[in-house]
């Protein structure tokens, strides 16, 4: 019986293999590499010692899912794949609505016709939209305001709907709050494309010198220093808590949100000066205009996946900011290029170090 991991070679959607797998789960991945790279697999089987299934396909593509569901014994789902940029969200409304939204549904039909009913669905704490509340417990009014945010709240709805439907379903909705840092190996880790949206991987190419500055939104907010809050939580924690939303979804029925954060905040000078004091770097930086729509402060309450998932964070900003660095300096280019496993089109199986890639 094995794992399916929808968008395993994503920032992650990876560490969560390399948990599940260290764990002694066997995985399948399905991935179309829109928003990662064939580099990071190799990896995960490189740190693991591990060997697994490959899909390279969209979750859009029913033939090819009902292909991964008849050739694999699946246990449970937890889905990553989507797009994911608030900013891209806006412009392109329609193809987040397709790909997020429509992708899901698809993935669920085909989980229907299987006879699995387990899913770990991959949220996010931007279905609160801009709420003053802090901090933010999984009861806080839902009401996203940006597109992106909009596809992860309709797919929540849906979801509990198609729980309502049938009881037989169990489905974990995982909202995550800000996720930051690497594997302590250094080896996979966060590679976005272009300039990056999220502030961890833009301090962290300023000090590998790949960017010039940071620009840092407003620094009039009500906080200590004047700059804005968040709740940045270790990819690892964070990997950790999908683990226990398995072990939780495979015992009990019906559906349960869990806000996964550190339950407390980091201003963003308060980031800039920790990853200073890790590597050595100045980080220079410029005060811009504050963004439309951003909170002072946000942050989690975790209390309920303590108590219910028995799991909490327990990396802070200081291995937060080291793997961060460890990983960029070791990857100054992210995955490159170079470094891209090949398919193989003369045959549908290609027997690589990673696992079994299916050329579609």
């Amino acid at each position: 019986m094995a794992i399916l991991v929808t968008g395993g070679a994503g920032y992650i959607g990876s560490h969560t293999c390399v948990e599940l797998l260290n764990e002694g789960y066997e995985i399948v991945v399905v991935d179309n590499f829109s928003n990662s790279k064939p580099e990071s697999l190799k990896r995960i089987s490189e740190i693991t010692g591990k060997l697994f299934p490959f899909y390279q396909m969209d979750v859009l593509d029913k033939k090819a899912l009902d292909q991964v569901f008849s050739e694999n014994t699946i246990e449970a789902v937890i889905h990553f794949a989507g797009s994911k940029a608030v900013g891209e969200s806006v412009s392109i409304p329609l193809a987040y609505y397709q790909n997020n939204v429509i992708g899901t549904v698809i993935l669920c039909e085909m989980m229907k016709n299987y006879g699995v009913k387990n899913l770990v669905f991959s949220s996010s704490a931007t279905v609160y939209g801009a709420t003053d509340q802090v901090p933010i417990t999984e009861d806080t009014m839902l009401g996203a305001v940006n597109p992106y945010g909009r596809t992860k709240l309709m797919i929540e709805e849906i979801l509990r709907d198609l729980s309502e439907s049938d009881e037989t379903w169990s489905i974990a909705l995982l909202r995550y709050f800000n996720p930051v840092g690497a594997h302590r190996s250094g080896r996979i880790g966060e590679d976005p494309n272009g300039i990056p949206n999220n502030l961890m991987p833009y301090i962290s190419q300023v000090a590998v010198g790949k960017l010039e500055s940071l620009n840092i939104f407003g620094s009039d907010y009500p906080t200590k220093d004047g700059t804005g809050v968040r709740d940045y939580i270790h990819v690892v924690d964070l990997a950790m808590g999908h683990l226990k939303a398995l072990e939780k979804i495979r015992s009990k029925r019906g559906v349960d949100a869990y806000n996964l954060g550190t339950g407390s905040g980091y201003s963003v000078l308060e980031m800039v000066e920790e990853f200073e004091q890790v590597s050595g770097q100045s980080i220079p930086y410029t005060i811009v205009e504050r963004r439309a729509g951003d909170a002072a402060i946000c942050y989690a309450d975790v209390t309920k996946a303590r108590n219910e998932l028995g799991w909490s964070a327990t990396r802070g900003i200081h291995e937060m900011c080291e793997d961060t660095w460890r990983w960029q300096q070791n990857n100054p280019e992210g995955y490159s290029e170079e470094s891209k496993i090949k398919q193989e089109t003369r045959s549908p199986v290609l027997k690589t170090a990673v696992g079994l890639f299916m050329s579609h």
